[in-house]
Order: C-alpha cells, then structure tokens, then sequence
C-alpha cells in the first residue's frame, strides 16, 4: 500500500482561514509533550511561555520590540514568496542594513546633527536592498537558484560584521569587548511608547498599510499575484518575471535593511558581532502564518515575537534550555506547511505496487 497526495479541485476558502489556527493548536498541544519530556511542569510552562508576558507592561513592550523587525522583514520577504520568488537571505540584508547604516555614527562620531539619524536609515534601507540585488542579479542573468544564493550570502554577511565589531569597528574604548561605540544623541532613534519601545514600531505600521495598498489597489500588486498565481498567463499580458524578481528582491531587502539599522540604532545602541537572534529566518515563519497578507503578518508577527519572550522565561523560571524558542518555532513551521498542504491536497492510499512505465523490465 502506498500514499499519494491528490491536489483537490478547489480550495476551501473557511479552511485556508482556520489552517493557522490549527498549527497554533497543534503547536500548543506538541509544546506540551516537549515540556513534559524534559522533566518540567507542561501546565506551568506554557503558562509562563505563553500568558506570562502579557501580565506586566515591561514584557508588552518586550514583545513589541521583539515583534518589530520580524514583521517589518516579513512585509517584503510576502511580496517575493506572492511573486514565487524565494529570498530565504533576509537575516544577511537586515545584517548588511545594520552595517551599513552604522558606519555613519562609528566612522564620523562627531556628527550628531538632527541629518544623522535620517542619513543613517537612508544607508541601512541601500544597504539591505544592494545585498538583495546580489541573488536577484544571479538568477536573472545566469539563472542560479535564489535560495541557495540568497541563504549562503547570510553566512558571507555574518562573519562580516563579526570581523567588524572585533577588528577595525571595536570601540578603542570599550575594553576590548568586540562591540562598536555606542550611539548617542541624534544617532538614536527615539522612543514612541514606554520606555523602550523605538520609532521602528512606527515603521511597523506604516509598512504594513502601504503594502496593503500596494497589493490591493495597484497595478504592481496585480502583477505580484499574478506572476505567482500563473506566470504563462502573466508572461503573456507582457509582465516581465525578470523586473519583478529585482523589484521584489530590493524591496524585501530594503525592509530587511531598515530592520537592521532599527535595531542598532534602537534597542541595541551600537553594532555588535550579532545582529539579531535570527529575525530574518523567523519572518520566513511569520510571513506564511499570516498568509502572505500584511494585516495577517502584522498579527502574526506578535505571535511569533512571544516565541522569543516566552522562551526566555522559561529559561529563567524553569531553567529549560535556550533552544526551546527554536523547537516551538520549528513545530509551528513544520504544522502551518502540513495544514496547507491539506487544504490543496488530500489523502489516497493505494493497494499494490505502482505500474512499471512502458519499456520498463
């Protein structure tokens, strides 16, 4: 007996909706045996993972700035995967952005005029989007696979900016510690809300509404659709696949990039050997939850900011290892690809072997 998966006619449009919050359960359930397989109290656990950090003001501000630069990046990696183009390098844009944009406040400290700060995320946003046109350049003229390209150039951006905060970008005055000089002043984005949470939840926001538009109520967000819905009959209308895999490349790198200049010169003050706990490869996660869909990413974005939030508590409170946000991660990308999977396919199973083709011994 062998199982084949049968694509269905047609979608259910209620299960395309409830598919999330299926994964979200099917994820709650799992995290319950994965407590309870390493010796803590399941019940206290996921209390502490997922309903503590809702109970104090700190922890709310805590998600939002965890939630951040993950829907911020989410936003543009939806309108490559909308256009069935794969950039799965927005941890190495948002770190290139992160370089990029500080080398303003590390090589002319000086300058902290009311310019700096705009100059500053003008360079992060270039930063993201000239890393992003690297795999679009690569498949457009010598047909390489994005994913490969885009995913080995984080590596490439990663040991970068480590030889940058250790070598020729450490601080002369920081001790030896491998960290830029902190940023001050005008070199700060400000803060909007609380007393940690910066202007990038401002951006958040207004990402979110311009990229609503942009695919709701514009020709550029019909072409998105319709290159990743069917590209035959898109080439045909004279939508060029070439421009849109750069377009769709500078603009999800540029979001990235503005996340990575947000976070040095937000929460994090200055350029560090890392620049973000793997913002870019959970957006990944963030962007299907949501369904490709702004507002759904915004939601979806604060879901899995809790990952990051809960994880640590747990960490503290229960002293479970630091690699639990990963597994709860993982569990809830593995259950929203097999939720879907079942809305456009079903289950056959099949007696006796598979028919040899013709020519076959």
């Amino acid at each position: 007996m062998r199982v084949e998966l049968i694509r269905r006619p047609e979608r259910s449009t209620t299960m395309a909706l409830l598919s999330p919050i299926l994964a979200i359960a099917l994820t709650v359930i799992s995290g319950f045996f994965v407590f309870a397989a390493v010796g803590v109290d399941p019940v206290e656990a996921l209390y502490v993972y997922a309903i503590e950090p809702f109970t104090a003001w700190w922890s709310i501000q805590d998600l939002l700035i965890k939630a951040a630069p993950i829907i911020l990046i989410a936003i543009g990696l939806s309108m490559c995967f909308r256009a069935n183009i794969w950039n799965i390098g927005a941890e190495g844009q948002l770190v290139a952005g992160a370089i990029a944009g500080s080398a303003v406040p590390i090589l002319i400290p000086e300058w902290n005029g009311p310019l700096v700060l705009p100059v500053m995320l003008l360079l992060g946003i270039a930063g993201g989007m000239a890393y992003g046109a690297i795999p679009a350049f690569l498949k457009i003229r010598f047909g390489t696979n994005e994913i490969l390209t885009s995913l080995m150039l984080v590596y490439v951006a990663q040991l970068f900016v480590d030889w940058l905060a250790r070598g020729p970008w450490r601080n002369p005055e920081g001790f030896n510690f491998p960290d830029s000089r902190p940023f001050d002043g005008w070199q700060v984005l400000p803060i909007v809300l609380g007393d940690d949470v910066h202007l990038n939840a401002v951006f958040v926001l207004v990402a979110v509404v311009v990229a609503w538009f942009v695919l709701a109520r514009t020709i550029t967000g019909f072409q998105i659709s319709a290159l990743g819905e069917a590209p035959r009959a898109a080439a045909f209308a004279g939508f060029s696949q070439k421009r849109m895999t750069m377009m769709a490349f500078l603009i999800s790198g540029g979001l990235a990039g503005l996340a990575g200049i947000s976070e040095v010169a937000g929460p994090t003050g200055m350029l560090r050997t890392v620049v973000s706990p793997g913002y870019g490869f959970t957006a990944i996660i963030v962007a299907f939850l949501g369904r490709l869909n702004p507002i759904g990413i915004l939601f979806a974005g604060l879901l899995l900011a809790l990952t990051f939030i809960g994880g640590e508590g747990v960490q503290i409170v229960l002293g479970v290892p630091d690699q639990i946000t990963v597994v709860f991660q993982g569990m809830l990308l593995f259950f929203v690809l097999t939720c879907d999977t079942f809305v456009l396919y079903r289950l056959r199973f099949v007696r006796g072997r598979r028919a040899a083709p013709t020519g076959e011994a």
